[in-house]
């Protein structure tokens, strides 16, 4: 049967529903079927074949294919003649919920989500702030809003101070932005890139009320400028249209740039809907990877090296698992220490996005692309040395569990959310159990540290002035929420309304101090054959959305590995 399938694909005799039920006949899963009709005719068949025979060893196992993953197996399978086995937990991009962007909410708490949320946490009232994060092909590419916010110059150059490697500085990362980008805005030939392989543009067509906040936060005296990205993101911040992944109305995922086009190489395999639960050492040594599939425990073995790409909560939860960590962290769950690093799960970090500042129309207007459409980052004290806020217009009413209770809200409305990028409270991943099926416990620490709360404050305000000055007049018929409150009864609202970016990262940071887990080249320290090229190395999260920094961490990452 699977060499009849397989022919019948190869020579083109078999359309996607064709070959989806005749994968399922011979023992895929759906979501399985499902990627390698994505992928394409002949891709489809060489996935059947690589998935129905797997090899007992692998030159490079790649665990996890969303922002940084993909990057890594796809530059990997490319540019080698190394064979990639890529283990992603969840299943298939080829739903309209993914390729949708104006459907990217309805992917959270769904099955493409992996379902984590932080502990309850006094700082913000007592409340489990949930945290999503992608469980499926393309990862958090594919759930995300599709922001390409490549973060500020201060970024990059802090990190190659924490790493000693200025491979990670400014200039050098804008080469790499420059080198993939296919820049669709205004010409800007020193910082944005042309004809690369991703599809980067401003929002098109977008709903009234985005330019016309852009208009507003003018007026305030924050400067407008044509591009989110550049110029913008080297000062003190600026107002802008946003960048988005969006090409004809549909969704770009990192998969669609870097994966799908090599799928049909035989040295590659996209093995979906297998869960890694452990890697496999040899002392201090990593040989292999644990995972399930199907309800099957199997093992297969890296002759070369792995790279974890899971995101910030589990890679470190796999890392813990392996008895890669704190001692006495690992100690609570009767796990042995193999490699003794306190810095796993620790220095965890969101961005904080308040739910929010919300008006009610005159006349309502559909949102458009992504329904967040326009963006400002601004200091939230002028003596910072770089933005600490990114408020977003949403284009619908946007409030939290508690302050949608609260308020009189209507559909007609729409919002400004305020937000913090550069938030100073530090959190940390945990493993609730020694079994993988148990997800990890999040410390997330929102709002712990005083000046967080004093830098939302301020955001808070920026927003309701920007949503009451005349550019925004026909668009308003009343502010809605927060309203008008005195000084305490504004701290509890913003605990109440305070939720996240869904930008988890820094658990696994990069540096040269006792609590760093990588270094410049993006091993882990004192473990050999490992590397992790996913947000959890970020030493400090980004300014602005995580995806692209994250596609930045897998070309780094792809440039060592084939050099």
């Amino acid at each position: 049967m699977i060499n009849r399938l397989e022919d019948a694909l190869y020579r083109g005799r078999v359309g996607r529903r064709a070959f989806i039920k005749m994968a399922l006949a011979v023992g895929l899963t759906p979501y399985a079927a499902e990627v390698m009709a994505q992928a394409g005719v002949e891709a489809a068949g060489n996935q059947l074949y690589n998935n129905k025979t797997l090899k007992k060893s692998y030159d490079f196992i790649v665990i996890g294919c969303g922002s940084g993953g993909s990057v890594v197996a796809g530059r990997l399978a490319a540019e080698t003649s190394a064979e990639i086995l890529v283990i992603e937990a969840g299943g298939s991009d080829n739903v309209d919920n993914v390729q949708v962007p104006a459907m990217w909410p309805t992917n959270i708490r769904s099955e493409r989500d992996w379902g984590h949320s932080a502990d309850p946490s006094a700082s913000v009232n007592g409340r489990a702030l949930i945290l999503p994060m992608g469980k499926v092909v393309g990862g958090g590419s594919s759930i995300n809003a599709t922001v390409w916010a490549r973060g500020h110059k201060n970024d990059f150059d802090f990190w190659a101070a924490e790493a000693g490697d200025d491979g990670w500085n400014y200039q050098n990362v804008l080469k790499i932005y420059r080198r993939i980008e296919d820049w669709q805005g205004a010409a800007d030939p020193a910082r944005r890139g042309k004809g690369g392989r991703l599809w980067v543009a401003p929002a098109q067509n977008p709903n009234p009320i985005a330019p016309a906040m852009v208009k507003a936060a003018a007026s305030i005296g924050i400067p407008a400028f044509e591009d989110q990205n550049a110029a913008m993101m080297e000062g003190a911040g600026g107002v802008a249209i946003a960048n988005l992944r969006i090409k004809d109305g549909r969704r770009r995922n990192l998969p669609s740039d870097y994966l799908y086009g090599v799928l049909a190489k035989p040295n590659i395999t996209l093995m979906t809907g297998a869960e890694v639960t452990s890697l496999v050492l040899n002392g201090s040594k990593v040989i292999g990877v644990n995972f399930n599939r199907d309800g099957v425990a199997q093992t297969v073995a890296a002759a070369k090296q792995v790279i974890l790409c899971a995101g910030a909560i589990n890679t470190p939860k796999i890392l813990m698992l392996s008895g890669i960590g704190d001692p006495q962290e690992l100690s609570k769950h009767g796990i042995k220490t193999a490699v003794g690093l306190p810095g796993v799960g620790r220095n965890f970090q969101d961005h904080v996005l308040v739910a929010g500042c919300i008006w009610e129309y005159n006349t309502p207007l559909p949102p458009a692309n992504n329904l967040a459409e326009a963006t400002f980052f601004w200091k939230s004290d002028s003596a910072l040395d770089t933005p600490d806020l990114q408020p977003f217009q949403i284009e619908v009413p946007y409030a939290s569990e508690v302050t949608g209770k609260q308020f009189d809200l209507v559909p007609g409305a729409w919002s400004i959310a305020p937000g913090l990028v550069r938030p100073k409270s530090r959190g940390r991943v945990t493993l609730a159990s020694a079994n993988p099926a148990d997800k990890a416990k999040v410390d997330g620490a929102f709002l712990s540290h005083p000046d967080d709360v004093k830098a939302l404050l301020r955001g808070i305000e920026l927003c309701r002035e920007i949503g009451a000055a005349p550019a925004m007049k026909e668009f308003v018929k009343r502010e809605i929420m927060p309203g008008k409150l005195d000084a305490a009864a504004m701290t509890d609202f913003l605990r109440n309304a305070a939720g996240t970016y869904f930008h988890e990262s820094c658990t696994c940071k990069m540096g040269r101090d006792d609590m760093s887990v990588v270094d410049g080249k993006l091993k882990v320290h004192g473990v050999q054959g490992l590397s992790i090229a996913d947000a959890s190395i970020m030493p400090r999260v980004s300014t602005g959305n995580t995806m692209a920094p994250t596609v930045v961490i897998g070309e780094r990452m792809a440039d060592i590995l084939v050099s």
